[in-house]
Formats: C-alpha cells, structure tokens, sequence
C-alpha cells in the first residue's frame, strides 16, 4: 500500500524560494465520498510559483501554502461514491477546481495559491477536479502535468473565445517559457503560422529547430520588433497575440496585431516605465483584448483530446528531484527565465 506519512512543502515565508521547506506530515485517515487520493509523481512549476514564493503573486495567497498547480499521479483510493475514477487510473488535475464551464468566476481559487497545491507526495482530490488519462495516453506524468496550467492557458488563448483560431492564421508568441512554447506546439498542430520572441539568438534557434516556429525576432537585435513582426506578415500583422509581458510590451502587441485580431494577456513579465494609452491603441486596431486566468474543466477536456489526437509531445526541458535542493534548484532555474519550455519535479 502506501505510507502514513509524507512529505510536503510549504511556502515558509513569501519572501522567496528558499523559504520553500520539506515537511513530513499525516496522510489523511478517512476519505469524503467524493474524495479520491493521489498519490503524485510529477509536478510541473510556473513562473507564478515563483511569485507566490516571493509574496509578488497579485491574488490572495494562504499562509503556509503548499506550491504548485500541475501535476499527475495515480489513484491509490476511492470515496465510497466516486463513480468514474477507480485505483490505479492516471490523472491530472484542475488548476481551479471552481472552473467547470465558461469563464472564472472566482477571484482566486486556484492549487498554490488560494487552496493548497501539489507538491507532495500525495493529495486529496475531489473527483470533479481530476481528469482521466486516456489507458493508452502517450503522455509522460511530466508531459500530463504540464498541460494543466501551461497547456489549458494556450489553448485558451487560441480557443477560448469567440474568435477561435482558424488554421492558416498567425499566432505570434512572447517569450520561450512554458505558455509560449506549448501554445506553439499546439499552433502549429493546429495549422497555424508562428512567430515568436526572444532576447536570445540561441534561444532562437534552439526553438527553430526543435519546434519548428515559422519566424524568430530577437527584440534585443530590433528594440522595434512590433516591426519585424510586420514586416513577417507582409505588413498584415498577426491574427493572435500571446502577451506574457503585459505593461511593458502591450503597446508593441498592439501594434503588432492586424486590424480586429485578438491580444490575450497571460503574464505580467515586464513593467511599463510610462503605461501607454490602450484605449485609444486598442479602438485605433479595433482588437479584442482579453485577460486569460488558464481556463475552464470543458476547455482541459477539449485539450486532452487534441493531444491525444495528434500525439503531441510536451516540452519538459529540464527535470529535477523532490529533495529539497532538487526542488531549490528547479525554483532557482525558473526565476532565472533562461529556459525554453517547462521545468519538472520528479516525486518519485
């Protein structure tokens, strides 16, 4: 079976990652009906656990939070009226178990954050925050936790709304992190013309090669890259933006986006020095600019098929442990934004 105990962290001090410390504490004796354990094998880190860590994250966090919003496991016991998930099924879980349908509702109500998160070795799930992994899925439990906020988010951004994307439509990405370059592999695979940026050559063409994105702009080369972005397009601009910058770079969004395209703000990367006038920029382009908070159970569903479907491989580029300094250093590689992808920790 599994232990009585386990080990599990928590945020010691919002005053970053090293107040992030290893606890061994009680499994739960009894189950709710509805309640299944996990017991958890991979968690996948976002740069929003760096902020949590840092007492920066701008949403209610709880004291002594236990990190992390994405992983996948294996179900190791069931309430007595769980009625779709039994032991021994894979699973992921809900980055905010309140988001069933349509947009969030609540301010915050999210694992990491507001409710306690993932990193442990086990965790109690209500059954109508998990999924199921296809028995078949090719999906490593690295590459299964890493759709729950970084893969949910780009699909989001791309199919989300209204404006859906349409195959043969320009996406344009900032940034190589983990939204970038999953909503990429999910981009392309859906037909789509890819642009992306970065402050690094290598980057790059590190992301040219592996991912193979349609166009790379270094805005460090071209401080103008909203103009290079253009001229990419043949003076058109994109159909979708994928903001991770916000303040600091929404006004090049904006002026990369074609006539009635759509800016989905995901991040808050950079800061401003003077905060442009969005309003008249966003009217002058006749844009639609939407804040997306990752997304709903329906949207992770159509996610999961997708995947499934095209047999896509997630972007886990570096892996580390569950010893304290493993999960020190995977913090440490994430807060120093030089990765291309997700950064993993492996439970086991």
């Amino acid at each position: 079976m599994f232990a009585a105990t386990q080990q599990v962290y928590r945020v010691t001090k919002p005053k970053g990652y090293q107040h992030v410390k290893v606890f061994t504490e009680e499994l739960p004796k009894h189950l709710e009906k509805h309640e299944v354990l996990v017991k958890i094998n991979a968690v996948t880190l976002n740069y929003r656990d760096i902020a949590v860590a840092n007492g920066t994250y701008p949403a209610p966090t709880i004291d002594q939070v236990i990190p992390g919003s994405d992983a996948a496991g294996k179900i190791v016991k069931v309430g007595s009226q769980v009625k779709d998930f039994k032991v021994g099924d894979r699973v992921v879980n809900l980055f905010d178990p309140t988001n069933i349908y349509g947009p969030k509702m609540a301010v915050d109500s999210s694992h990491g954050s507001s409710i306690q998160g993932v990193l442990s070795q086990y965790k109690v799930f209500s059954d109508h925050e998990i999924l199921k992994l296809p028995s078949d899925s090719h999906l490593t439990d690295a590459e299964a936790a890493a759709l729950v906020c970084a893969g949910c988010t780009a699909w989001n951004c791309l199919f989300g709304s209204a404006e859906r994307f349409i195959a043969g439509q320009t996406v344009l990405f900032l940034g190589t992190g983990g939204v970038s370059i999953t909503g990429l592999i999910l981009a392309k695979a859906a037909g789509a013309v890819t642009i992306i940026t970065s402050s690094s050559d290598d980057k790059l063409k590190y992301v040219k090669e592996k991912y193979g994105v349609d166009h790379c702009v270094n805005y460090h080369t071209h401080p103008d890259w909203e103009k290079e972005v253009i001229k990419a397009t043949n003076g058109e601009g994109v159909d979708f933006v994928v903001e991770n910058g916000g303040s600091g770079t929404i006004a090049k969004s904006l002026a990369s986006v074609k006539q009635g395209g759509t800016i989905s703000l995901v991040g808050f990367l950079s800061q401003a020095t003077e905060i442009p006038d969005i309003t008249i920029l966003t009217m002058v382009k006749g844009a639609t600019i939407r804040g997306i908070q990752v997304g709903s159970k329906q949207l992770f569903e159509e996610l999961l098929r997708f995947v499934h479907a095209k047999k896509l491989r997630m972007p886990i580029e570096f892996e580390y442990g569950f010893s304290e300094e493993q999960v020190h250093s995977a913090y440490k590689r994430l807060e120093s934004q030089t990765l291309a992808g997700k950064i993993v920790i492996n439970v086991d």
